[in-house]
């Protein structure tokens, strides 16, 4: 990190992003799940939100290599999307979730093994902001309020009166237009909400800036306990892959806690920027509408849709046509395997739909149809008591583990691209229209060796199609 002397110590030019992309929210469920949460869609266009966040502090005029904290479920889903921009970061692994502020903590410590005099810029994945060029220019005042000392929040000037944000009191000035916080408040109802928007506050956005030790001095002063837990986690990390991964019984050892509670709430040095950048955290379809382009009777689309006398409604699928008639305020979101029919402003009535399915339907709010694997991915497209058929993508380059079944027996079909074949001692070749045949308990492995992504379907039959029929003798990806 650049850094200058001043009287008072050392100044920081530049800042670490770090960035929050562990959480797994299903309030965009359907197309958010566990296994895909909504930080890796494509909401808004080609890239996912987690993509678009680190694009907004790329400039390295002013931002250093980022920092991603993740869950190690998602770990080649990150590696995968940095790719796709063409980004680098260091990435950390938390081995269990705590909330943001062991995350933030983690992050602290690890961007101060980078420089000492670490300013740090903490960021969730999931928020959209329209105006970067308004963002940036608020990272550059809040520098300043890090580098003298204090921790910096974005306060975002209110569109409404919006009961879905906590909100921030602005107090003294401090330099420019970063004030001192006088009190964050909770999220309100809507007369409350009327009266801070009348009164001047600010949506907490729940993104940060801080010098690293700064934050780290404030939060032991609150909880020494956990600090030195995730401090422990941090020095014990292990690398596995190019990742780093936290200690996973010293971090189990951290109280989980939101930053907000931990630090925010009680720290005299809070301070906050207020910013009109165009910023929402996507906490609901509503939202998601609201950011979205719509038709001259309030409707927007992602996918194919069609609308007859209907007006405010909100469409998200996948692949089949929706269409709406002589409805209004509807969201509509179709996946392959789910469909959600809700209206547009009863978040809370998602969540409690959520909860209900986690018990009766866990399935579909954990995974997709298609799911993501580091090789590429698979999609089941039939399954009956003794066969399953699946669509298998392996990208160019890449291959699956070395494994064998117990109960089932595979033939593959290629559709697209050459594949690589070991089957016990014989290695193959198989090309498009080509198959082969993977018998009960012969070792085996699939490989793509060209330029472009192999395509294939796999036919299995046997008295058990279960993913955890798979031993791995052999995989890159050091998975069980």
């Amino acid at each position: 990190m650049d850094t200058s002397e001043r009287g008072d110590g050392v100044v920081s030019e530049r800042i670490i992003p770090l960035v929050m992309c562990g959480g797994a929210g299903t309030r965009l469920w359907p197309a958010s799940r566990e296994g895909r949460p909504k930080q890796f869609l494509p909401l808004f266009g080609v890239r996912s939100t987690f993509q678009d966040t680190l694009r907004r502090v790329s400039d390295p005029a002013l931002f250093e290599r980022p920092i991603v904290i993740t869950n190690a479920a998602y770990r080649f889903m990150v590696l995968e999307q940095l790719a796709e921009i063409e980004l680098e970061a260091d990435i950390l692994l938390e081995p269990a979730r705590r909330d943001s502020g062991p995350a933030i903590a983690a992050g602290a410590i690890f961007a101060q093994t980078r420089d000492n005099a670490a300013v740090v810029l903490a960021l969730a994945a999931d928020h959209v902001v329209c105006d970067t060029e308004a963002f940036v220019s608020a990272c550059r005042q809040g520098l300043a309020a890090a580098n003298a000392g204090r921790i910096v929040t974005f306060g975002v000037r209110p569109e409404r009166a919006a009961t879905e944000y906590g909100y921030i009191s602005p107090g003294a000035a401090i330099a420019g237009e970063v004030r001192a916080v006088t009190t964050f408040v909770e999220k309100p109802d809507p007369q409350t909400a009327a009266g801070y928007v009348e009164a001047g506050y600010l949506w907490n956005s729940g993104n940060f800036m801080f010098r690293a030790a700064v934050l780290l001095d404030e939060y032991r002063s609150v909880d020494p306990d956990s600090v030195r837990a995730v401090s422990d986690a941090v020095s014990h990390a292990g690398r596995d892959l190019g990742f780093v991964t936290l200690d996973s019984d010293a971090f189990a050892k951290a109280q989980a806690i939101s930053i907000d509670y931990a630090v925010m709430e009680k720290t005299a040095l809070a301070a906050v920027v207020p910013v009109d950048c165009g910023w929402s955290d996507v906490g609901s379809w509503h939202a998601v509408w609201e950011l979205s382009d719509k038709d001259g009777e309030g409707n927007a689309a992602q996918g194919p849709a069609v609308f007859e006398n209907s007006r405010n409604c909100n469409i998200s699928t996948d692949r089949a046509l929706v269409a709406l008639e002589g409805v209004d305020d509807l969201v509509v979101v179709a996946t392959p395997d789910a469909v959600l029919v809700s209206r547009q402003k009863d978040a809370n009535g998602l969540k409690r739909l959520v909860a209900k399915l986690k018990t009766v339907a866990p399935q579909v709010t954990e995974d997709h149809l298609r799911v993501h694997r580091p090789w590429g991915a698979y999609q089941s497209i039939d399954r009956g008591e003794r066969h399953q058929v699946k669509h298998i993508t392996v990208k160019a380059g890449e291959r699956l583990s070395l494994q064998k079944h117990h109960h089932r027996s595979e033939h593959w079909i290629v559709v697209r691209g050459a594949a690589r074949v070991t089957v016990d001692d014989l290695v193959k070749t198989v090309h498009e229209n080509e198959s082969i045949y993977i018998p009960i308990g012969a070792t085996h492995r699939l490989e793509n060796p060209g330029k472009i992504p192999l395509e294939l379907i796999e036919v299995q039959t046997g008295s058990y199609l279960g993913e955890d029929d798979i031993i791995r003798i052999e995989d890159d990806y050091q998975r069980s």
